[in-house]
C-alpha cells in the first residue's frame, strides 16, 4: 500500500526510503512494487540522467494498467526526444493491451449475461418446443423462485444461523417443486383448455402474469427484498486486468450443470423421450400410444420448475421484488426464437451469443439502444431462418 502510495504520488522525498525498502526487500511482489514507485518517482525527477528515465519507462510499461498510463500521460512536453518516444511508445503499447483486456472483461459479462439469459430461458424452451404455448407468466416463475429463495433464507437466518451458508442449497429444490407445482397447476386448470388459440394463450399467460405479481405484492409488498450470498459465493479475484466475481462464476457453473441434467434427463429417461417425440411430431407421438396430456402438464412443470430455479440464481445478483420476471421474459423469447424452438443446444448458443453481443454493443450505443440494435438483429435473421440456428426437422413434416 506504500508502495502505491508513492507510486500515485511520485515524491522525490521518498527515494532515499525505496532505495533501502529495495535493498531490504525479498518478497518478489513487494519487490516489483518498490520498483515501480522508483520508476515514478525518476521518471518525474528533475536531475534524472536520461537513461534512468527510459528505464523507469520501460518499468512503468511493464505494469500496464490505468494507473500507469496516467502516469506517463502526465510527464509533459519538456522531456529529452529519446524519453518523448519512449513514453509515446509505452502509451500506445499501454493502450493496445488495455484494449484487449477491456476485450476480454466484455467478454466475461457476455458469458455471465448469457448463463442468466440461459438459466431464464431454458424452461421457456421445453414448454414453448413442446407445446408450442407462448407462456408470458414464465417470468413470474422465475419471480417466484427468487422469492422461495428469500423465505428460505429468512427462516434459515431467524431459527439455524449457523446453515445460512447452505441456505441456496436447500432452496434450489423447494423452488423447483413450488414453481413446478405451480405450472401443472396452471396447465391444468387453464392451458389445457387453450391449445390451438395463440392468442387466447397470450392473453390468459399475461393476465396470470399481473395476479401473480399482485399476490406477491400483497404477501411481501411492492419494495425490494435482500437475498444475502453465502460465504462461497461472495467475494471476487482478479485475473489479468479484469475482476471475476464468484457469484457470477458459480452461476455460471450451475447453469451448465442444469444444462447437462436436463440434456440427461432428455436422453437417457422414458419422460424425456416422450417430450422429444411430442416436440417432433404430436400427432405421431399420440398415435403411438403416448399420452400428450399427461406430457403437456408435466413439460409445462418441469419448464416451471426450472424457472423457479433461474430465480434462485438470480436472486444472488438483482434485485428480488414483483418486477423480477418481467425484467427477462423478452429476453428469454428472444434466445429461444434465434437458437430455434425446442432445441436445447439452439438456446445454449442463442444464450452466450446474445449476451455477449449486447456486452460488446453496450459501450457503443448504450444499454438502451444495444437491446434494440440486437432486437432487430433478430427480426432480421429469422427472416432469412423462420425456424431459428437450429430448427428441429420434425416441425416441418408435423405443419
Amino acid at each position: 500500500a506504500a508502495a502505491q502510495s508513492v507510486f500515485k504520488s511520485h515524491d522525490e522525498a521518498f527515494l532515499p526510503v525505496i532505495d533501502g525498502a529495495l535493498a531490504k526487500e525479498t518478497n518478489k511482489a513487494a519487490k516489483l512494487a518498490f520498483s515501480q514507485a522508483r520508476a515514478a518517482i525518476l521518471l518525474f525527477k528533475s536531475d534524472a540522467t536520461e537513461a534512468e528515465k527510459l528505464e523507469a519507462i520501460a518499468t512503468i510499461k511493464a505494469r500496464g494498467d490505468q494507473e500507469a498510463l496516467a502516469l506517463l500521460n502526465d510527464i509533459g512536453g519538456d522531456q529529452p526526444p529519446a524519453v518523448a518516444k519512449a513514453a509515446a511508445a509505452a502509451i500506445a503499447a499501454i493502450q493496445s493491451y488495455l484494449s484487449l483486456w477491456s476485450g476480454v472483461q466484455n467478454a466475461w459479462y457476455g458469458l455471465s449475461l448469457g448463463s442468466v439469459l440461459l438459466l431464464a430461458a431454458i424452461g421457456l424452451a421445453i414448454t414453448f418446443g413442446v407445446m408450442g404455448v407462448i407462456n408470458m407468466a414464465h417470468g413470474e416463475m422465475v419471480m417466484i423462485g427468487a422469492y422461495v429463495t428469500f423465505v428460505v433464507q429468512e427462516t434459515i437466518r431467524t431459527s439455524f444461523p449457523g446453515l445460512f451458508d447452505y441456505s441456496l442449497l436447500m432452496a434450489v429444490p423447494l423452488a423447483f417443486l413450488i414453481a413446478g407445482a405451480i405450472g401443472v397447476l396452471i396447465e391444468r386448470s387453464i392451458i389445457r383448455f387453450l391449445y390451438g388459440r395463440p392468442l387466447e394463450t397470450l392473453l390468459a399467460t399475461w393476465g396470470l402474469s399481473l395476479v401473480l405479481q399482485q399476490a406477491v405484492r400483497t404477501m411481501f409488498g411492492p419494495t425490494n427484498r435482500e437475498v444475502g450470498n453465502p460465504s462461497w459465493m461472495s467475494g471476487a479475484f482478479d485475473l489479468g486486468q479484469i475482476t471475476i466475481t464468484y457469484n457470477r462464476l458459480w452461476i455460471l457453473c450451475f447453469t451448465l450443470a442444469v444444462f447437462a441434467i436436463l440434456l440427461a434427463m432428455l436422453r437417457f429417461t422414458a419422460l424425456g423421450l416422450e417430450m422429444r417425440a411430442v416436440t417432433q411430431n404430436r400427432r405421431m407421438a399420440a398415435s403411438m400410444g403416448i399420452a400428450t396430456s399427461r406430457v403437456d402438464a408435466l413439460t409445462f412443470g418441469l419448464g416451471s420448475g426450472i424457472a423457479g430455479i433461474a430465480g434462485v440464481a438470480l436472486s444472488q445478483i438483482d434485485n428480488v421484488s414483483p418486477n423480477l420476471g418481467q425484467s427477462y421474459i423478452i429476453d428469454s423469447f428472444m434466445v429461444v426464437v434465434f437458437g430455434g424452438v425446442g432445441n436445447l443446444w439452439g438456446t445454449l448458443v442463442g444464450a452466450f451469443t446474445l449476451g455477449i453481443a449486447n456486452k460488446f454493443l453496450e459501450p457503443v450505443a448504450g444499454a438502451v439502444l444495444g437491446k434494440i440494435a440486437i432486437l432487430v438483429l433478430i427480426i432480421l435473421f429469422i427472416q432469412k431462418r423462420p425456424r431459428g440456428l437450429f430448427a428441429l426437422k420434425g416441425r416441418a413434416v408435423e405443419a
